[in-house]
């Protein structure tokens, strides 16, 4: 995926990332506060972690365009060949409680519909991951596989898929950390069947097929980014060799 983005568009995307990240970080430290309102670090977190991505952005590459979870998409990124998606706080809920490293920056460019570089940060862990260089891929697993899946929601299809498996599933929250816990070979498999959007899955997938991880959706074919409608109905991250058995126990 990464051979057709420029080095600067690597490492732009992991400096942008990072810079997001801290600044949440320094947002977050007001939840020890006493009477905090806490949705309003949340709302202000979504807010300025946008701002500082799409300030970025128009600097180190302005002649791109940028499609933000928390701005208004330009039509005109229907006709361009290079967009960024970008998820500047994912994983907004658990941000705002204390103690959860299990949320996430997204910044990632897609070239004519791929994800061709990007990076996501886990700023609580103190972790950025990019595709150049891109993570070493993860050793093998030894036991049942491991899927990760929501603490709140656990669509029924998933489950299924977990019982054909004798799948262990582990708990967490936002995607671009469920899908990085398979990058960093603390779960195997990411099945998301619940709906959705670009920004959630863009930085992730480009993230996980530079590690060497099967990347797609439920039904085996390829994702497509930068769509008229930017709603993704289902992803799937995972172990290569668990490919087969996955897409099998998912039919």
């Amino acid at each position: 995926m990464a051979s057709r983005a420029n080095p600067t568009d690597h490492s732009d995307a992991a400096r942008i990332a990072d810079d997001a990240g801290r600044l949440l970080l320094e947002l977050r430290r007001r939840l020890d506060e006493p009477g905090v309102d806490v949705q309003a670090v949340r709302d202000e977190g979504d807010r300025r972690a946008h701002e500082v991505i799409v300030a970025a952005l128009a600097l180190s590459h302005p002649g791109d365009i940028v499609l933000s979870e928390e701005g208004v998409a330009d039509p005109a990124r229907l006709e361009a060949s290079r967009v960024w998606i970008v998820d500047p706080l994912d994983g907004t809920r658990e941000f705002g409680e204390a103690g959860r490293d299990d949320w996430a920056v997204h910044v990632a460019l897609t070239i004519d519909g791929e994800p061709v570089a990007g990076a996501v940060a886990l700023p609580g862990r103190g972790l950025t991951l990019t595709t150049d260089p891109p993570p070493a891929p993860p050793p093998p697993a030894t036991g049942p596989p491991r899927l990760v899946v929501s603490r709140t929601r656990r669509p029924a299809p998933v489950l299924a898929a977990a019982e054909r498996l004798d799948a262990e599933l582990v708990e967490m929250g936002s995607a671009g950390a469920k899908a990085m816990a398979v990058v960093l070979g603390e779960a195997d498999v990411y099945a998301h069947t619940g709906g959705q959007y670009e920004w959630d899955s863009a930085a992730p997938v480009a993230v996980a097929a530079a590690a060497g991880l099967h990347v797609s959706r439920l039904d085996g074919s390829a994702l497509r980014y930068n769509e008229p409608n930017p709603y993704l109905p289902d992803l799937l991250i995972c172990r290569p060799e668990l490919v087969d058995d996955v897409l099998e126990a998912l039919a």
